[in-house]
């Protein structure tokens, strides 16, 4: 369904030379805006210096409505390969350096058991292979990986990276991720423009607020949360903006934005309505996270104090 403004520009002209459209003229629309047509690239140049402000200001909207704070189907963690359950935001889950797969603990619990059980040899649960003995043969996988240009195997070379102190090496990985569209990566990217650590990356805002962007887009519920509280309170008081993106957190079950909008709804920041859409959302995607057995290895990771490296 066409704007007011789209409306007005099917009905107008050539926005430079004013000339209409017919059988032999066909007027194309300012592709960033919408707001205007032109009858060639000659006019549409030469009227650039006066609509450039309308335009950048237009697509800026237009990039909010439609893409910024369009709610997503789903997190950029997707779903568990093996129970195909939406994996939860907690980080109950194993990346498996042989496919770059998240596999959820409940499955890693299943798979373990079930070849203890049967005296097998531990192998990934969904590409099975064997597991790597050694930290060499897991990077060596992740750079097999790499070289399928596998975005996920490279951004978790840049955390390897990154907890050596190798902060280069940490952002070239992250950056050639964040090409490929991986939304963790341009969250880890974010941190580190922010932080301003490493070899040649220094504090900068735009890049910082740019991959802030990206990860939330691109399903990111840390990144989504850090522009609410950036937006609503850190820098441009805008307590609009902070809360719809608190709010698009929240339905995709992220406790911290479920929290942050219960302590704003107390000050009168956000409507009941709203709070309580966010509260029903929330619970259903958690749910949607709950399997018989997740909750067994959660149990039993919290029993053995997180030290059991399966679970």
């Amino acid at each position: 369904m066409m704007s007011t403004e789209e409306e007005v520009a099917e009905m107008m002209g050539c926005a430079s030379c004013g000339i209409t459209e017919g059988d032999n003229i066909k007027l194309k629309k300012c592709n960033a805006c919408y707001l205007v047509r032109y009858c060639g690239v000659k006019c549409q140049k030469e009227h650039r210096p006066e609509h450039k402000k309308a335009c950048k200001k237009r697509a800026a909207e237009l990039r909010d409505e439609i893409i910024l704070f369009k709610q997503p189907e789903g997190t950029d963690l997707g779903d568990c390969p093996i129970c195909c359950l939406p994996l939860p935001v907690d980080s109950a889950y194993t990346i498996m350096s042989c496919c770059s797969k998240n596999i959820c603990k409940g499955c890693t619990l299943a798979n373990t058991m079930r070849e203890y059980q049967e005296s097998l040899e531990y192998k990934c649960p969904f590409c099975r292979k064997p597991a790597p003995t050694s930290e060499a043969a897991s990077r060596a996988n992740v750079m097999k990986r790499i070289e399928a240009n596998d975005p996920a195997a490279m951004s978790q070379m840049g955390i390897c990276c990154q907890r050596k102190g190798d902060y280069a090496g940490a952002h070239k990985y992250w950056a050639k991720a964040a090409e490929l569209g991986h939304a963790e990566a341009h969250y880890n990217l974010s941190v580190m423009y922010s932080e301003g650590y490493g070899v040649g990356v220094g504090r900068g805002k735009k890049k910082e607020w740019y991959h802030l962007e990206q990860a939330a887009i691109g399903g990111n519920l840390k990144a989504r949360y850090t522009l609410g509280i950036r937006e609503g309170w850190c820098s441009n008081h805008n307590s609009e903006r902070a809360n719809k993106h608190l709010i698009i957190a929240a339905n995709q079950g992220h406790d911290d934005s479920m929290k942050k909008l219960k302590e704003i709804y107390a000050s009168g920041m956000v409507g009941k309505d709203d709070l309580a859409a966010a509260l029903r959302a929330h619970q259903a995607a958690v749910d949607a996270t709950k399997s018989p057995q997740r909750e067994v290895a959660a149990e039993a990771r919290s029993k053995l104090g997180g030290n059991y490296g399966f679970l």
